[in-house]
Protein backbone atom coordinates (compact mmCIF):
# COMPACT_ATOMS: atom_id res chain seq x y z
CA UNK A 1 0.00 0.00 0.00
CA UNK A 2 1.45 3.31 -0.73
CA UNK A 3 1.53 6.01 1.83
CA UNK A 4 1.62 9.03 -0.96
CA UNK A 5 -0.75 9.33 -3.96
CA UNK A 6 1.04 9.54 -7.56
CA UNK A 7 2.35 12.84 -8.37
CA UNK A 8 1.74 13.68 -12.11
CA UNK A 9 4.54 13.20 -14.60
CA UNK A 10 5.43 16.02 -16.35
CA UNK A 11 5.32 15.06 -20.01
CA UNK A 12 6.52 18.73 -21.50
CA UNK A 13 8.65 21.66 -20.55
CA UNK A 14 6.80 23.48 -23.24
CA UNK A 15 6.25 27.49 -22.77
CA UNK A 16 2.74 28.84 -22.76
CA UNK A 17 0.64 29.47 -25.51
CA UNK A 18 0.69 32.90 -27.17
CA UNK A 19 -2.93 33.31 -26.35
CA UNK A 20 -2.63 32.28 -23.02
CA UNK A 21 0.24 34.82 -22.16
CA UNK A 22 -1.83 37.79 -24.14
CA UNK A 23 -5.08 36.10 -21.87
CA UNK A 24 -2.59 36.41 -18.63
CA UNK A 25 -1.31 39.95 -19.69
CA UNK A 26 -4.95 41.71 -20.19
CA UNK A 27 -5.73 40.52 -17.24
CA UNK A 28 -3.06 41.98 -14.62
CA UNK A 29 -3.88 45.31 -17.41
CA UNK A 30 -7.63 45.48 -16.56
CA UNK A 31 -6.75 44.47 -12.91
CA UNK A 32 -4.49 47.77 -12.35
CA UNK A 33 -6.47 49.83 -14.68
CA UNK A 34 -9.20 49.09 -12.00
CA UNK A 35 -7.01 49.77 -9.15
CA UNK A 36 -6.40 53.09 -10.62
CA UNK A 37 -10.23 54.00 -10.87
CA UNK A 38 -10.38 52.91 -7.37
CA UNK A 39 -7.91 55.16 -6.94
CA UNK A 40 -10.23 58.28 -8.47
CA UNK A 41 -13.04 57.16 -6.41
CA UNK A 42 -11.27 57.04 -3.36
CA UNK A 43 -9.74 60.33 -3.76
CA UNK A 44 -13.34 61.87 -4.33
CA UNK A 45 -15.12 60.26 -1.02
CA UNK A 46 -12.12 61.15 1.10
CA UNK A 47 -12.54 64.66 0.04
CA UNK A 48 -16.04 64.81 0.63
CA UNK A 49 -15.46 62.95 3.92
CA UNK A 50 -12.52 65.40 5.15
CA UNK A 51 -10.52 62.83 7.07
CA UNK A 52 -7.89 63.64 9.09
CA UNK A 53 -3.98 63.44 6.78
CA UNK A 54 -6.23 64.04 3.76
CA UNK A 55 -2.83 66.02 2.03
CA UNK A 56 -1.31 62.36 2.76
CA UNK A 57 -3.94 60.13 1.22
CA UNK A 58 -4.66 62.66 -1.58
CA UNK A 59 -0.92 62.40 -2.34
CA UNK A 60 -0.72 58.80 -2.59
CA UNK A 61 -4.26 58.40 -4.25
CA UNK A 62 -2.81 60.88 -7.05
CA UNK A 63 0.38 59.01 -7.20
CA UNK A 64 -1.61 55.57 -7.58
CA UNK A 65 -3.51 57.43 -10.68
CA UNK A 66 -0.18 58.23 -12.09
CA UNK A 67 1.75 55.55 -12.22
CA UNK A 68 -0.33 52.62 -12.66
CA UNK A 69 -1.56 52.96 -16.06
CA UNK A 70 2.80 53.59 -16.83
CA UNK A 71 3.08 50.16 -15.02
CA UNK A 72 0.32 48.79 -16.46
CA UNK A 73 1.29 49.40 -20.10
CA UNK A 74 4.98 48.22 -19.52
CA UNK A 75 3.74 44.94 -17.70
CA UNK A 76 0.74 44.49 -20.51
CA UNK A 77 3.70 44.77 -22.96
CA UNK A 78 6.31 42.72 -21.64
CA UNK A 79 6.83 39.16 -22.68
CA UNK A 80 7.87 35.96 -20.15
CA UNK A 81 11.55 35.79 -19.95
CA UNK A 82 13.27 33.87 -22.47
CA UNK A 83 14.74 30.20 -21.59
CA UNK A 84 18.12 28.87 -21.46
CA UNK A 85 17.82 26.96 -25.26
CA UNK A 86 16.14 30.71 -26.45
CA UNK A 87 19.38 32.98 -25.17
CA UNK A 88 21.56 30.26 -26.63
CA UNK A 89 19.65 29.99 -30.34
CA UNK A 90 19.62 33.65 -30.34
CA UNK A 91 23.83 33.79 -29.17
CA UNK A 92 24.43 31.08 -31.98
CA UNK A 93 22.46 33.11 -34.59
CA UNK A 94 24.38 36.29 -33.58
CA UNK A 95 27.32 34.47 -33.82
CA UNK A 96 26.77 33.01 -37.56
CA UNK A 97 25.62 36.71 -38.29
CA UNK A 98 29.20 37.86 -36.97
CA UNK A 99 30.75 35.13 -39.12
CA UNK A 100 29.37 35.92 -42.26
CA UNK A 101 29.99 39.63 -41.55
CA UNK A 102 34.14 39.39 -41.50
CA UNK A 103 34.26 36.51 -43.86
CA UNK A 104 36.18 38.11 -46.83
CA UNK A 105 33.89 38.85 -50.10
CA UNK A 106 33.88 36.12 -52.53
CA UNK A 107 36.31 37.14 -55.47
CA UNK A 108 34.56 38.76 -57.99
CA UNK A 109 34.06 37.05 -61.38
CA UNK A 110 34.92 38.88 -64.50
CA UNK A 111 32.72 39.80 -66.91
CA UNK A 112 33.68 40.76 -70.27
CA UNK A 113 30.99 42.63 -71.79
CA UNK A 114 30.73 42.37 -75.96
CA UNK A 115 30.17 45.66 -78.09
CA UNK A 116 29.68 45.98 -81.65
CA UNK A 117 31.82 49.08 -82.98
CA UNK A 118 29.24 51.37 -85.11
CA UNK A 119 30.75 53.30 -87.57
CA UNK A 120 29.53 56.69 -87.88
CA UNK A 121 28.81 57.82 -91.39
CA UNK A 122 29.25 61.67 -92.17
CA UNK A 123 26.32 63.86 -90.07
CA UNK A 124 23.67 64.94 -92.21
CA UNK A 125 23.07 68.61 -92.34
CA UNK A 126 19.69 69.67 -91.23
Amino acid sequence: MKKHPERPVLITDAARSQDDQLRGRQIRYVSMMSVRAACLILGGILISAKVPLLPLWLSLCALGMVLLPWMAVLIANDRPPKTKEERAADAAAREDMRRTLIQPPPEPTHVTIDAEIVEEGPRRAG
